[in-house]
């Protein structure tokens, strides 16, 4: 179970909508010296009464979105290292751990994954061949060395909130590697393993074409 409150080598930080039967599963792999933030983004299901019963930090964010939910969980952030994870059962949080090494020993500014699928309904292709062209373009604006939009990342506290990110929707995790290519980070990009989400969950972005355009909106939006 994760760290408590002053003693998180990393907080980690878990956007959810309707994601309660994933996350007794998320939370039991959750690495020791990691305190689960849990940030319910408007579940009609039992997300918040599961987490808080697993020992998470429980934070509500009324504003719909996935960057909404991230920072809210950003600023509840406590440890010196924070990272971001989907919570619906799709990535191992032990990966955590390897991130987290690379970002103490100064390796990397961020670290973050690198999706490989082990299933092939894990990831459709409409949303695996989005994720190509935005990378495509993010390494060429940017130079920096990225094949995936990281659905799990960690990095310094401090240092994401200076970054100042700005984008509440889908084109968070993109504004952030836009930003920290300017800002001159050093991202290290680390293969994960992707597996098909927990039952009883929907993708809100994948799990549709309708979900995957609505995602580029946002990325073409936060690329402009």
């Amino acid at each position: 179970m994760s760290a408590t409150d002053g003693s998180a080598r990393c907080d980690v930080v878990l956007p959810c909508k309707d994601e309660g039967p994933a996350l007794p599963g998320v939370l039991a792999r959750l690495p020791s010296g990691m305190r689960a933030i849990v940030v319910d983004n408007g579940s009609v299901d039992d997300t918040a009464e599961v987490a808080r019963r697993l020992g998470a930090v429980v934070v509500h964010e009324a504003s719909p979105g996935y960057g909404a939910a991230v920072h809210a969980g950003v600023m509840a952030a406590t440890a010196p290292l924070v990272g971001v994870i989907d919570g619906d059962g799709s990535l191992d949080p032990g990966d955590l751990v390897r991130l987290a090494d690379l970002v103490e020993s100064g390796d990397a500014t961020m670290a973050v994954g690198r999706r490989r699928p082990t299933d092939v309904r894990a990831w459709p292709w409409h949303a695996r061949y989005g994720n190509q062209l935005v990378c495509a373009r993010v390494r060429q604006v940017t130079g920096l060395p990225v094949h995936d939009i990281a659905p799990i990342r960690v990095c310094r506290t401090r240092d994401l909130l200076e970054l100042g990110v700005e984008d509440r929707r889908f084109g968070y995790p993109l504004e952030l590697l836009l930003r920290a290519g300017r800002a001159g980070w050093t991202v290290i990009e680390v293969d994960v393993a992707y597996a098909r989400r927990a039952e009883g969950t929907r993708s809100k972005v994948s799990g549709s074409v309708r979900g995957t355009l609505r995602a580029m909106r946002d990325f073409a939006a936060a690329l402009s």
